[in-house]
């Protein structure tokens, strides 16, 4: 586990840390956290044991380069945590996160793994020493090589250029189909002109986020295979992408070794063995390392109006229904996490700002006595929740800690 040193409390507004340095206040448990914490609103929290053990689980699983899709959670805490679980790789998409990993994790291999750049950012990131660029389309192909030719050194590592594809909607719970990736016929033509013009070929793919199917992996391997037989080249990595899931409440996927196994036996199957194999965890590395704690401060029936929301940390429970677990923390008292059972009820929350929109479905099981003053940990909530979290209409998570128990799941 890193080793924090007590800090200044830190807003979660990641990219903007200007220390960098990953320190956050440690408490024992979260109870610890919630009696010393003397804010007005909802905060984040962060278990570090969480997130080392999911690294732990890709790299010694996965069959291949794991790579780090900063997106999920920036927090520098985040980043070390990783470092020091012995992940090497980071997936940035911005000059943002390329200078956060530079000064975070400075001995870092960085992919940019964004279809569409910037020309300043291609710029930025070659002359950072980003040696893998990712492309769908012909003019983006000519603008990596029109930005990067009058920089190349004839002594520098060569240039890897990786094809994405598009991929027909499958089995995930949030489908990515239908703004990147090249269609077949694109696809082959692409691999040609970039096999002509002699780079090192990679293709990248993305089955889409929370996906419950492992075999769309194999299907995506079995189509890559098809793509690579007709345009007649080799490739020199094959990049599989996110998409790996984790466990929320009505969403229980298989285990990640199952997805390990399949895309093992997808890659020997259609004759990949031989070529660098690379994945993009984002949500499966630091979703469960990551809770936002929330304030009850009016119930009406089975509502309950709490002082975060969509605009803050909880985007998914709110725009795509998803139901994260909960756990409750009277004003005074032990947690309870709180299933089905006869003294509980499902609620729905409802955010704190002025829009409509603010609303968590839900429901959410929690005990049938819930009050106002009582606080609510969403679990499982490490990923994208807290990267996304604003200051709309003046609420927000106010600060984060790290906590030493090993996660939601502890008791």
């Amino acid at each position: 586990m890193t080793q924090f040193e007590p800090a200044r409390l830190a807003r979660p507004s990641f990219l903007a840390d200007s220390e960098c340095n990953g320190g956050l206040p440690v408490f024992a448990t979260v109870r610890d956290a919630l009696n010393a914490y003397e804010g007005d609103d909802a905060f984040c929290i962060l278990y570090p044991q969480a997130i080392a053990a999911a690294a732990d689980q890709f790299l010694t699983g996965f069959p291949g380069q794991v790579l780090y899709a900063v997106k999920a959670n920036p927090h520098p805490a985040v980043l070390q945590t990783l470092w020091a679980a012995g992940l090497r790789s980071f997936d940035v998409a911005s000059i943002a996160e390329i200078d956060l990993i530079l000064k975070v994790t400075p001995d870092a291999k960085m992919y940019l793994m964004h279809p569409v750049k910037s020309r300043e950012t291609i710029r930025h990131a070659y002359r950072s020493g980003i040696r893998d660029f990712a492309f769908d389309c012909a003019d983006e192909l000519a603008k990596i090589n029109e930005e990067i030719s009058p920089l190349c050194q004839a002594d520098e590592p060569p240039l890897r250029l990786h094809l994405r594809l598009a991929l027909a909607a499958g089995e995930a719970k949030m489908p990515l189909a239908g703004k990147f990736g090249a269609q077949t016929q694109d696809a082959i033509d692409l691999l040609k002109a970039g096999a002509a013009a002699g780079v090192d070929l990679g293709v990248t793919f993305h089955v889409g986020s929370q996906c419950h199917q492992p075999d769309e992996y194999r299907r995506a391997l079995a189509y890559v295979r098809g793509l690579v037989d007709a345009a007649g080249v080799e490739l020199s990595s094959l990049d599989c992408g996110g998409g790996f899931p984790i466990a929320y409440p009505g969403m229980q996927p298989p285990p990640l070794d199952q997805y390990f196994s399949t895309i093992r036996q997808a890659l020997t199957a259609y004759d990949f063995g031989h070529v660098e194999s690379l994945g993009e965890p984002g949500r499966a590395l630091c979703a469960a390392g990551g809770s936002t704690l929330v304030r009850v401060e009016l119930r009406k029936g089975d509502d309950l109006y709490i002082n975060d929301g969509i605009y803050g940390s909880l985007f998914d429970a709110g725009t795509f229904d998803w139901v994260f677990p909960v756990r409750l923390y009277r004003a005074a008292g032990d947690a309870t996490i709180c299933k089905q059972a006869p003294k509980s009820r499902g609620f729905r929350m409802l955010g704190p700002t002025c829009d409509s929109h603010d609303i968590l479905r839900g429901p959410f099981q929690l005990p049938s006595d819930i009050a106002e003053g009582d606080w609510i940990e969403f679990g499982h909530n490490g990923a994208y929740g807290q990267a996304l979290a604003s200051r709309f209409n003046g609420f927000g998570p106010e600060a984060i800690f790290a906590i030493a128990e090993s996660g939601f799941g502890e008791r």
